[in-house]
């Protein structure tokens, strides 16, 4: 052990909100460059493997005779010039805890075991995933010490790989959702229409949906580029007070005749679908006589329960319910809510009617099931999940997560779908739907478009009440969210400076490079891109190069798409381009 190991494991950290270990935490070697960085403690059996440079995985496992004790891997590393604690928590980025803080707790249907302590440059100070969904996590600063401590407890058996390469934050967050999606059982499938901009009813709706309406928006969508339809809360009640006491029997009360108004849209070239609140079972449903008593939880303030997924009655009922969609009405995919409010904290125990001794187990199979049925009724189909549940565990059953509601937030929509972008590993990341006033200048609209430039754009604003420079302005960045889907969505991703929620974001595909622009900050022209594109969503129209040679052609378009100006543009020693707020300016090599 070496003297600094000694004094790490002689300093206490108290710890008001951990449950205890079955073994006390002791130091263990760190192999290899990373040893000088990360200082390790573990309680139970220990192997430390290095994975890459200044890379390492470690598992810990409960010695005991029946291994179903608690293990804990616990690490410190200097805390020097951090600017950042990235999680995939709702919050930002914008503090670093202290060590006593209060340790997050992830489940299959809530969070995601990763977290990553950035540096100046956005560096990677230390970042790490763990391999398991059911996990206590804590981390922060040691006041004594000035050390970053991070610690992750689990039952049995833990692994946690360990990344303090340096590289760029994201990168190392990417590299650790691969390392999930190695190991996952089952794999996850993304149609490529999971990746298209999509129109949603809930904003712009609410519960007021009819057939008519729905047909309305997704003809006027489809003229701007929105190639899905998904229908939100009211079409299971003609009832229009809000509330979740309808939930559970999901009959298309307010979508007469079902099978033939979808064929009506998918005649317009749009695909379907429909929401689903899966967990709640509402008082004032047919289901609740049956159901209301395998309840997980009470949800009294919704008119609902819990339903708990460890009872087969429960998964049979409601993966009936949600396979209709597909298998009886021709729907093309589920917007699957609230699965996170399964994550009860302390679930009641299970009766002698249920199969299943977790509520993570009962989950699985429930969704496992859903999406058995649906994919065998109509290849292809896309499934909608949203933050918080994030979790790898969840990748086999959805195409896509949404970020969550932020209704009329640009700023915070763009921080949430980075954020979930940078560990969503295969799936497609869409963004919280777009809304705005009917008054909203044109130059807003393109900036609510940029600000989720970065994911899947979801409109929901009446289309038939747009002005049109409204029109102009959705029509013309749907276009180039569309146009270059493979560099924004499959490209390299480089978000900057998460501590200020990413003034700017750059993704890199091939020979192409597109940036978004949140506030006045010089742009990089470096490398050796084909076209480099500029999403201006700054009041600040002077856009200056930074980094780049030789000559480009630049053409400037305004929020609407309109070309306003063209011209040869030298990058050597840097040059600035005047960029309207909501513009595009693009770049071509000469």
């Amino acid at each position: 052990m070496t003297e600094n190991a000694e004094s790490t494991a002689a300093t206490e950290v108290w710890e008001p909100h951990a449950t205890a270990t079955t073994a006390r935490p002791r130091p263990v070697a760190v192999p290899g460059l990373t040893a000088g960085r990360l200082e390790l403690l573990v309680a139970g059996t220990a192997e430390v493997r290095t994975i890459a440079p200044d890379v390492v995985e470690i598992t810990a496992e409960d010695p005991g005779q029946d291994g179903a004790g608690d293990v804990r891997i616990e690490w410190r590393t200097p805390c020097t010039d951090a600017t950042a604690f990235w999680t995939p928590e709702l919050r930002g980025a914008d503090w670093l805890p202290a060590a006593w803080s209060a340790p997050r707790r992830t489940t299959l249907s809530r969070g995601a075991p990763v977290a990553a302590l950035v540096g100046t440059g956005d560096t990677t100070l230390c970042a790490f995933a763990a391999d398991r969904e059911d996990a206590l996590a804590g981390a922060g600063v040691v006041e004594e010490t000035g050390e970053f401590r991070y610690w992750v407890q689990a039952a049995g058996r833990l692994t946690v790989r360990i990344d303090t390469s340096g590289r760029h934050f994201a990168q190392s967050l990417a590299d650790l959702a691969d390392w999930w999606a190695a190991a996952a059982e089952r794999k996850a499938h993304v149609p490529d229409a999971a990746r298209r901009p999509a129109y949603s009813t809930w904003y712009a709706l609410h519960q007021n949906i009819t057939p008519e309406a729905v047909e309305r928006q997704a003809a006027l969508g489809k003229e701007l580029g929105l190639d899905t339809i998904i229908v939100d809360d009211g079409w299971m009640t003609t009832d229009r007070t809000r509330g979740y006491a309808h939930c559970g029997d999901w009959e298309p009360r307010s979508l007469p005749d079902t099978a033939a108004h979808v064929a009506r849209v998918h005649d317009l070239g749009v695909r379907y679908m429909l929401w689903y609140a899966l967990p709640f079972i509402g008082k004032d449903s047919a289901a609740w006589d049956t159901l209301s008593r395998y309840a997980l939880a009470d949800a009294d303030h919704l008119g609902a329960v819990i339903a708990d997924p460890r009872y087969p009655q429960v998964r049979t009922h409601l993966a009936d319910r949600l396979a209709r969609a597909a298998e009886e009405w021709g729907m093309d995919g589920l917007k699957i809510d609230f699965v996170d409010w399964f994550g009860v904290q302390d679930p009641p125990a299970p009766g002698p009617e249920a199969d299943c001794a977790t509520v993570d187990e009962g989950l699985r199979l429930l969704l496992g099931e859903i999406r058995r049925r649906i994919d065998a009724a109509r290849p292809e189909t896309m499934v909608e999940h949203r933050q918080p549940y994030v979790s790898p565990g969840l990748w086999p059953y959805a195409t896509m997560i949404r970020a969550t509601d932020c209704p009329l937030s640009p700023h915070t929509n763009r921080r949430l779908v980075i954020d979930t972008r940078l560990i969503a590993g295969p799936l497609a990341v869409h963004s919280d739907m777009l809304m705005w006033h009917p008054a909203e200048p044109v130059e807003q609209v393109a900036c609510h478009l940029i600000n989720v430039l970065f994911g899947v754009p979801q409109i929901s604003v009446d289309l038939a009440a747009q002005n049109p420079g409204q029109r102009e302005a959705l029509a013309f960045w749907l276009g180039v969210a569309r146009a270059h889907i493979d560099t924004l969505q499959l490209g390299d991703l480089r978000p900057a400076r998460p501590d200020l929620g990413y003034p700017m974001v750059t993704a890199t595909g091939d020979g192409e490079v597109v940036v978004g622009r949140y506030a006045a900050l010089p742009v990089a022209a470096a490398g050796e891109w084909r076209t480099l594109l500029v999403a201006n969503a700054d009041a600040d129209p002077d856009v200056r190069l930074a980094g780049g040679h030789g000559l480009a052609q630049a053409t400037v378009q305004d929020a609407r798409g309109r070309d306003v100006a063209t011209a040869t543009v030298r990058l050597d020693g840097g040059a600035t381009v005047h960029v309207p707020r909501g513009g595009l300016l693009t770049l071509r090599r000469v």
